[in-house]
């Protein structure tokens, strides 16, 4: 979708700050943090929700966590760390393809910030 920033991220239209990637997933640090770890994980393919990914593709929502959990080994953050979905605008999504947060680095809050 051309018009949606992740994609945009994912062909590389838009520059990012790539952390990791696997055949079916991209992460990259957010631009405005909540924690001192802040790493968003984006399926490449795009769906607008967890709903839809998980509809659309159970394997895919695994390569999609295997990248999170791959995220949070190489950002060192075995002490804890917090994965979050923000599914629909209600719970705060304010873009609508499927992300999730990496966040860790310090104790952290709920909610996050």
């Amino acid at each position: 979708m051309s018009e949606c920033l992740f994609c945009q991220i994912v062909d590389g239209t838009i520059p990012a700050d790539i952390v990791a990637r696997n055949e079916r997933a991209i992460a990259f640090r957010d631009i405005d943090p909540k924690a001192p770890t802040h790493v968003l994980v984006i399926p490449t393919e795009h769906h607008r929700d967890l709903t839809s990914l998980a509809a659309a593709d159970s394997s895919q929502v695994a390569d999609f966590l295997a990248l999170a959990v791959e995220v949070a080994e190489l950002e060192k953050l075995g002490s804890g760390y917090r994965v979050v979905f923000n599914t629909g605008v209600d719970a705060g999504q304010s873009v609508f393809h499927v992300h999730a947060h990496v966040m860790g680095g310090r104790r952290l809050t709920w909610p996050p910030g």
